[in-house]
């Protein structure tokens, strides 16, 4: 995009999401980069007053829906022109009314802008240890407002230390005469007690373990059809859908303890300066980032939580053409190196795992007009990923420090990456002994074929990995072995054809994790499966128009499918998620700014589970406008 009022040299090491690419050659001028990111220029408002904005990806009854125990206001600030200055801060300490354990934790976080804006990247810290990872809305002048509810739960380790601790909020944004929108922030913590919320099920608790995103954006869904039972009804059955009684019911008495509650202890894997914010800044597929850590000496069961997002360069790595492209036609836009991309994790430079992101468009992104006011998929609560480094803690458990990394392979310019390590700790031992017993981890398999003539080409690649690793760890519940398989599969194609000026994207990411524990060789205590699918599809043509402008017509079809499967030995739960939006529209753009168009956006999102519950939710919106939210509940449906 372009920004009018300071330097480029000052603005391009900017976080924002929505980055600067500069435009083609000559011979292509009227043409815009090979994917970018826009900005509304200044427009009459589509209402009169503030519009509320929503990423509907969930049902809202899965967070808490009574009242908290307790709720702790944890940061409020406003983020005008804070680019370059460090996070926000504000102390922490439990809250005395309401003390540990908990059943739920949920971090509440609201926000409201006004003006002219960018689209920005946030996130939220714990001493360090990231707690969520967001994006904002391009705000209108009569102003935009959203709210984020995501369970944080799982950081129950650091919220309940009696010593409290230190909140960071990092949102790096410019106020000139230009752009005028300061985003106001509030964040609080709301604590629901134990003896007031059933304990959450194993099903639950077991999912985010691997890949699985930590959290979802739940919204409030003002239009509800019921079928078959009443909404108390259905809550209670859903609680019951997930509950330990349905499946550990009979299964030995040492698996639970494994799932039941969050870790003892978080190890934040982020950058020891606060003062750019604590995530690890990667430039390239060689800059790897490392932490020094040390664990104790108790840890039964570990694993790395990691967050990443994606920007300048790199914003839209899933539709980047090969280096030979851009070379080939002169081209001056540094969006290249291919459109694959994996974030990976090592332990002294020994692979341990990897993921395929999941492709979250920031609201500037492809057509802003997309994304007004139904956000696209995960960008007001990016997914966290999970992956089980139980089998590696005989390399940990030695009483030494360790490098754990994190990359990402192919990566330019750049990304935003950190970690939590969520480590278990056996309270009836000081010592626990475990051994690293296969690893299996050949290189991925990358293959690229290219066909080009001048502006026109195609561009494939498909990707492959397949590890295995597994480990035994003797604590006081017994010599338990864990095994984890892992395979990706990727494919994506970049076609351009027009002379360049019609763009296709098509990309698929297929992601399989197994998991194992087992008390000796042949025992199967539990086991999970959990499979990832996110096609995207993206089909853009320009054409030039008067006084520097070009006309851009583009549809999208965007999918994040999960299931997920847990079996104890007299007991399984299932549950399938599918969120998709399609959306098409045109704008017309000058620089980087739209000044003209129309679009339509359709989201649907369906969940189901092993009891025959249902849920499903279909959104529309034409020209920032929501014209329907409806929403359906079911018990009745089979589910097999």
């Amino acid at each position: 995009m372009m920004w009018r009022s300071k330097p480029t040299s000052l603005l391009l090491p900017l976080i924002f999401t929505s980055a600067i690419c500069t435009h083609f050659s000559t011979l292509v001028s009227a043409t815009p980069c090979p994917t970018e990111s826009y900005h509304f220029a200044p427009r009459a408002p589509r209402t009169a007053e503030p519009q509320e904005f929503l990423d509907p990806t969930g049902p809202d009854f899965l967070l808490p829906q009574r009242p908290p125990s307790c709720s702790l206001p944890l940061l409020r600030h406003d983020f005008g022109d804070t680019y370059g200055r460090p996070p926000a801060t504000a102390a922490y300490a439990p809250p005395p009314g309401c003390p540990a354990p908990w059943a739920s934790v949920v971090l509440d976080l609201s926000v409201a802008c006004a003006g002219e804006q960018y689209d920005r990247i946030a996130a939220v810290w714990l001493d360090g240890a990231e707690l969520l990872r967001t994006s904002t809305a391009e705000p209108s002048e009569s102003g935009v407002f959203w709210r984020v509810r995501k369970d944080i739960t799982r950081y129950a380790a650091l919220l309940r230390r009696e010593e409290g601790g230190v909140a960071s909020m990092m949102l790096e944004n410019i106020v000139n005469d230009v752009f005028t929108g300061v985003y106001h922030v509030n964040v609080s913590l709301d604590f629901y007690m134990k003896e007031e919320e059933p304990t959450p099920g194993l099903e639950s608790q077991y999912q985010p373990q691997l890949m699985l995103p930590t959290s979802k954006g739940a919204s409030l869904i003002p239009n509800k059809r019921i079928l078959g039972e009443s909404k108390p009804q259905l809550e209670q059955k859903l609680r019951l859908s997930s509950s330990e009684a349905d499946i550990s019911n009979g299964a030995k008495a040492k698996v639970p303890p494994l799932y039941r509650e969050p870790a003892d202890l978080i190890i934040p894997i982020s950058s020891n300066d606060s003062q750019t914010g604590f995530w690890f800044r990667i430039q390239n597929e060689s800059d790897v980032h490392f932490k020094r850590i040390q664990i104790p000496k108790n840890a039964y069961r570990a694993v790395l939580e990691i967050y990443v997002s994606y920007h300048s360069n790199d914003e839209f790595w899933y539709s980047n053409p090969p280096n030979s492209y851009i070379q080939q036609n002169n081209l001056t836009t540094e969006r290249g190196n291919g459109s694959f991309r994996e974030v990976y994790a090592t332990i002294d430079r020994r692979f341990v795992g990897s993921i395929v992101p999941f492709p979250v468009i920031f609201t500037g992104g492809i057509n802003p007009l997309f994304w007004e006011p139904v956000v696209a998929l995960g960008a007001f609560d990016l997914p966290s990923y999970n992956l089980d480094l139980t089998p590696f803690l005989g390399l940990l458990l030695d009483g030494r420090p360790h490098d754990l990394g994190i990359g990402v392979t192919d990566g330019i310019a750049f990304w935003l990456v950190d970690a939590n390590l969520h480590l278990w700790l056996d309270s009836r031992s000081s010592c626990v002994t475990a051994k690293l017993l296969r690893y299996q981890a050949p290189k991925i398999s990358v293959s690229r074929h290219s066909i080009s003539h001048r502006l026109n080409g195609t561009f494939t690649i498909e990707a492959g990995r397949k590890s295995y690793f597994s480990g035994w760890v003797n604590s006081s519940m017994g010599n338990l072995t864990t095994d984890v398989n892992f395979k990706l599969k990727f494919k994506s194609l970049v076609g351009f054809t027009g002379n360049g000026n019609r763009k296709e994207v098509q990309m698929k990411a297929k992601l399989k994790t197994g998991v194992q524990i087992k008390e000796g060789p042949k025992a199967v205590l539990a086991q999970g499966s959990y499979k990832f699918k996110y096609p995207l599809l993206i089909v853009s043509s320009t054409l030039p128009a008067e006084n520097n402008t070009y006309r851009m017509t583009t549809n999208l079809s965007h999918i994040l499918s999960e299931q997920t499967s847990v079996m104890f030995d007299r007991g399984r739960t299932y549950s399938s998620i599918t969120d998709q939006q399609k959306a098409d529209g045109w704008m017309l753009v000058q620089d980087h700014s739209v000044l003209a168009g129309s679009a339509a956006t359709l989201q649907t999102y369906q969940y189901r589970d092993h009891t025959g519950f249902s849920y499903s939710r279909r959104v529309t919106a034409e020209d920032g406008l929501l014209l329907s939210d409806n929403t359906t509940l079911s018990s009745e449906a089979s589910f097999h």
